[in-house]
């Protein structure tokens, strides 16, 4: 029997219908609450005043949910998604837009926290991605220092040092970088720091509280012509 390599991807007639059906449950939960937020919006004219205002703040509650959904996906532009919701709808967004900016990439470190290496592994091997199943084997085996010296490898020399030394700091610098979908987006970004296993829930949430929280507070001060 020909021996393969465990990093080697599948053949394609078992990865491409893995594939398909996880693409398909995206969409599917998509379809769903884009589906939800419509069968909304479509009711609430005919309402009186008062099943109206609380169809208004089931609305909110929605939107929110749904954008903190969204925040939560790798390589969606968090940051350009928050400023332009507080351009168009003002100041008073923006503290709604800050409590779904941390829900969403709450959302994101847990699902990396909690999401199986192993079905990591092979989700990457039907795609493959050899560099990410290297990548989650390191995770499996090597003790957290190794990892945190690895991880350091691959940044620039200007943020290597937060690396080691302050990686809540290095976490809440990225989130704040613009452009950062580059590197996964804020959902990209939390979601490896749960697959890593280097960060702690606790520290986890104080940072992303601390670090989405200056434009919003910002805005919701002085008004949204800030950004403009």
């Amino acid at each position: 029997m020909e021996h393969r390599d465990p990093l080697d991807p599948p053949p394609l007639r078992r990865s491409v219908p893995r594939l398909i059906l996880r693409l398909a449950i995206i969409a599917a939960l998509v379809w769903g609450g884009l589906s939800l937020f419509n069968w909304l919006q479509a009711h609430i004219a005919d309402l009186e005043d008062a099943a109206r205002a609380r169809a208004l703040t089931m609305l909110v509650i929605v939107s929110v949910i749904a954008y903190a959904v969204i925040i939560a996906i790798p390589f969606v532009p968090a940051i350009e998604i928050a400023i332009a919701l507080m351009v168009m709808e003002g100041p008073i967004i923006a503290p709604f837009v800050w409590i779904a900016t941390v829900l969403g990439l709450l959302i994101a470190y847990i699902v990396g926290s909690w999401v199986s290496l192993d079905w990591l592994h092979g989700f990457f091997r039907d795609l493959h991605l050899r560099r990410a199943c290297e990548m989650v084997s390191r995770i499996k085996t090597e003790p957290p220092e190794q990892r945190l010296a690895a991880l350091s490898a691959r940044l620039p020399r200007w943020l290597a040092p937060l690396a080691t030394r302050f990686r809540y700091g290095m976490v809440a610098v990225l989130l704040n970088i613009p452009g950062n979908v580059a590197l996964g987006g804020g959902g990209g970004i939390l979601m490896m720091a749960g697959i890593s296993r280097l960060f702690t829930p606790l520290w986890t949430v104080l940072t992303i509280a601390i670090a989405t929280a200056p434009v919003p507070l910002a805005v919701w001060l002085m008004g949204a012509d800030i950004l403009k």
